[in-house]
């Protein structure tokens, strides 16, 4: 890959982090907030809820009006709003303009990552796209994991307004390297709003979009608990689960490694077997997740598949909808905000009616109808091929 590329993709990674980091690290802020602004937590608990409701509702939307720009002028413009969106939040002393200030940004979440993988797989031969997809996967694990500690770590050892700051800092960062080393990307060929829309009647978009919610929903169905199943069912302590989420979260940067190499041979064939990995960790979940070794090493595998799972999904949209990236990426981050939206409350379900450990039965039924997708999806596309002919 040429060092022009490489940096390229470094500074789209950074960006997806930077977003990432602005959506999950106020998750481990929620109590400091809910002091300053003197609201109560489940208020406060709307700075996450709201920001993932506008991240699903603009995700097929405005990817799609802004696909025929100049692309690094609409990433300055996304970043930009975050960054202002960011220091809003640090200064005010309401918190209806700090929700604000994270809700207006959030509607713009979709545009940026969607081009970030975008602009990465068309960087390079279509062979190493899903390597390059996979490096910029790595800046959304890193967000998603890794920015919850770290904001959480700066409000405690200094204060709430640097660890809100620490997110304008990123956000700053990129936007000054996007402008200085990010060249001028303009759409070479523009694809027509109704010609990306049309994907929107091919049933192989709507299998893609069923296969992601459902393989979604297995993965955050279960995740979204794991420190209750480790406080729980494996009775662990507390800077035990902290070290657990932190492998978990790097196992996850792992998978989006081996994705990429995945997928870049043999996409079908790890796209069918996916689900049955998966099934069979949350299996030995269930019966040895009791135990303390077992369970690390359980989750440290968990956390490669899940990041996997991660990349495996944008493949399904993009395969599904090639003549229409911009549009497809952002039905794909909807879909996956879908799944968490489906998977996340019906495991709670679970856990209040049977227990924790029963928490496991979302992944493997969510599996089970992800899979049949799967293969209804491929036969469509056997089936597309034999006509072809």
């Amino acid at each position: 890959m040429p060092k022009q590329n490489r940096l390229l993709i470094g500074i789209l990674t950074l960006g997806v982090f930077g977003i990432l980091n602005t959506e999950m690290g106020i998750i481990g802020l929620l109590p400091s907030i809910a002091e300053r602004f003197e609201v109560s937590v489940s208020q406060a608990g709307w700075l996450v809820s709201a920001f993932a409701l506008a991240v699903a509702l603009s995700g097929p939307i405005l990817p799609l009006l802004l696909s025929g720009i100049d692309r690094k002028k609409v990433m300055l413009l996304v970043l930009g709003v975050f960054v202002l969106g960011n220091m809003v939040a640090v200064f005010t002393s309401s918190f209806w303009v700090a929700l604000a200030a994270r809700v207006i940004p959030a509607f713009f979440h979709p545009v940026y990552c969607s081009l970030a993988l975008t602009v990465a797989a068309a960087s390079v031969r279509k062979e190493e796209a899903p390597r390059a997809v996979a490096k910029v996967f790595i800046g959304v694990s890193a967000g998603m994991v890794v920015g919850v500690p770290i904001a959480s770590f700066i409000a405690s050892a200094v204060s709430l307004q640097m660890a809100l700051a620490f997110f304008a800092a990123v956000n700053i960062l990129v936007f000054i390297a996007t402008a200085l080393f990010v060249p001028s990307l303009p759409v070479v060929e523009r694809v027509a709003y109704g010609e990306q829309l049309s994907i929107l009647r091919k049933s192989l978009t709507w299998l893609s979009v069923a296969a992601i919610i459902f393989i979604n929903s297995a993965i955050f169905g279960v995740y979204s608990y794991l420190a209750e199943y480790l406080k729980t069912v494996t009775h662990m302590p507390a800077n035990w689960i902290s070290i657990l989420l932190f492998v978990f979260g790097a196992a996850n940067m792992i998978g989006n490694v081996i994705a990429g190499k995945l997928l870049a041979k043999q996409a079908m064939k790890f796209v069918f077997l996916f689900p049955f990995a998966l099934g069979a960790v949350y299996i030995l979940l269930f019966f040895t997740g009791q135990l303390s070794w077992p369970m690390a090493i359980i989750t440290l595998v968990w956390g490669i598949l899940a990041g996997i799972g991660a990349n495996m999904n944008q493949y399904l949209m993009m395969s599904a909808a090639p003549k229409a990236p911009d549009f497809a990426n952002g039905l794909f981050l909807t879909s996956a905000n879908l799944g968490v939206t489906v998977g996340a409350p019906v495991g709670g379900l679970f856990i209040a009616q049977m227990g924790t450990p029963y928490v496991v039965l979302v992944g493997i039924l969510s599996l089970v109808f992800g899979f049949v997708t799967i293969v209804a999806r491929n036969s469509r596309i056997l089936a597309g091929r034999q006509l072809s002919r």
